[in-house]
């Protein structure tokens, strides 16, 4: 969760293809660099057999070695996985064996590190106090990903505990894995809590990745770091086997660096899950989002642009301006502007809410973990005191101190919120919006410029427009719209329940109309 809204030299191999990547890379004069490809591509070349998942792993590992470790030192990933070159290699022989492969064969996935893994990985939300035994056995979303044959590369950094310890903190920073840095300009930030995963993937660390969220954490560090990110309907992805926050808000989701690839790693995650009871009607809603690639997706599409949450930022309202121009000039019929009704009404009410619902469902996750020093969010607390050099330099754990004297899920207080925010934010907020100008989606800035990190102060914040879709449980994916001053900015599109395949062919549409991307460039200080 994003509750609030020393750099190194750039070396000159952060720029360059990587030796053991070359000769793949060579297939023809103008190819894609594979740290660039898209998963089509990457099969294509592997079914042609001028590419193994071998290769492509060793290619990520020394990309990594490079620029993650060294060179800018994005600082991204926590943990690799010691198995992820036999993982590929049990792909390539399933390959030559004419086996049956899944849609991922051979891709490499990063994980957050708050999603369990049963293998040699460790599974931490950043924080010290996690650090022990990994956890007994696969989450169930990694469950399908290694079944459609992805490789499992290794574990993302993130905001410590998603976010969910000070309101004093630094987005991106963990006491076990420190900074992660912004690949466009290495002084700002990368956002949160899925810093890692948005930072790994917009750097070319890797094809795919896995956030989490609960308000923000998707779309802010997706926007920040110039991917698209998909924020899914809450108990579409089962939510088994990850580090909590809060049940009423919390979904993991998909990080790519185009909407097909997005649309395809949602295909593989969603799905029902009996352990969690929000995924009970998943496999009904569940499609092939990749049937809705559509590159005419906007055409004849009703969005109302919500300027409200552009907070009159004259740089977030030029991109904002350009992206409704491009939505009218591929036949998107625009309502600008829109008003989401109770939009700054329900605030305090998801505050209460997440703070009932963290000690609740932390407890019973750090329950089905063994050999780690902690077993409740007490023990937590008193662990972070006791290692306050290494845990605490920058910041407190206010928030954790706050819910750990909440009283049970019983109690009144917590369920009146609970209701008003849920209400507010979605029936009577963005559906009555969508409702009244029969509109299909919403569309507004996802944040504005990343800010300079101040591990001091902690973040400032600024324009975000992730809660009301976080709040309702509702889906929002972010798509690539521009820049300012090297800083990429992304716009999100947002509507009711269950509207996945809407949403991605307006954003799939949006895309192809703007192809507004660009790869970072690593640079120390934003260009004025």
């Amino acid at each position: 969760m994003r509750r609030r809204l020393a750099t190194l030299p750039l070396t000159l191999i952060a720029l360059l293809p990587f030796a053991a990547a070359q000769g793949a890379e060579k297939s023809t004069p103008h190819s894609t660099p594979l740290y660039d490809a898209s998963v089509a591509q990457l099969e294509a070349r592997m079914r042609a057999g001028t590419l193994s998942a071998v290769q492509l792993t060793q290619m990520f590992l020394k990309r990594i070695a490079a620029i993650d470790r060294a060179g800018p030192r994005l600082n991204s990933i926590i943990e690799l996985n010691p198995d992820a070159l036999r993982e590929a290699r049990r792909i390539d022989a399933a390959r030559k064996a004419g086996k049956p492969l899944g849609p991922l064969a051979g891709i490499p996935v990063l994980l957050k590190d708050n999603i369990d893994t049963g293998d040699k990985m460790m599974t931490t939300a950043g924080s010290l106090a996690l650090v022990g035994a990994p956890a007994a056995t696969d989450a169930p979303l990694v469950a399908r990903l290694r079944a459609a044959g992805a490789v499992i590369l290794g574990k993302t950094n993130l905001s410590e505990w998603a976010n969910y310890r000070s309101n004093h903190s630094s987005s991106g920073w963990s006491g076990r894995g420190g900074l992660t840095r912004n690949p466009y300009v290495l002084d700002r930030t990368a956002c949160g809590s899925s810093s890692g995963s948005a930072v790994a993937v917009s750097a070319g660390l890797t094809t795919l990745a896995v956030g989490t969220e609960t308000d923000g954490s998707l779309v802010c560090p997706g926007s920040m770091n110039g991917i698209v990110a998909i924020k899914p309907t809450l108990g579409l992805i089962s939510r088994t086997g990850i580090v909590p926050i809060a049940h009423s808000q919390d979904t993991a989701g998909p990080m790519a660096r185009d909407v097909a690839d997005a649309a395809l790693l949602l295909t593989v995650m969603a799905g029902s899950d009996p352990a969690d009871p929000a995924t009970k009607n998943a496999n009904l809603h569940k499609v092939d989002y990749t049937k809705f690639l559509k590159a005419d997706g906007l055409k004849g599409k009703r969005i109302g642009v919500v300027r409200a949450f552009a907070d009159g930022n004259p740089a977030v309202l030029r991109v904002l301006d350009a992206a409704v121009a491009a939505l009218r000039k591929a036949g998107a019929i625009v309502i600008d502007p829109v008003v989401i009704p109770h939009v700054d009404a329900y605030g305090k009410d998801e505050n209460l809410t997440l703070s009932y619902e963290f000690k609740a469902d932390l407890n019973a996750y750090l329950a089905t973990r063994h050999g780690i020093p902690v077993k409740t969010l007490a023990d937590v607390i008193a662990f972070n005191k006791a290692h306050a050099a290494q845990e605490m330099p920058w910041f407190g754990q206010s928030i954790m101190i706050e819910s750990e004297a909440r009283g049970p899920l019983t109690d009144p207080r917590y369920l009146k919120a609970l209701a008003a925010a849920k209400r507010l934010s979605g029936p009577e907020g963005i559906d009555a919006v969508l409702q009244k100008d029969h509109l299909d989606a919403l569309m507004a800035p996802s944040n504005g410029p990343a800010w300079v990190v101040d591990l001091v102060n902690g973040d400032r914040g600024g324009v975000s427009s992730s809660s009301p879709a976080a709040v309702a449980g509702y889906p929002d994916i972010t798509v690539p719209a521009g820049f300012v001053h090297g800083l990429p900015l992304g716009v999100s599109f947002f509507g009711t329940k269950w509207s996945e395949p809407t949403l991605i062919e307006i954003a799939y549409g949006f895309e192809q109309a703007t192809h507004a991307r660009r790869d970072p460039e690593f640079l120390k200080h934003a260009p004025i």
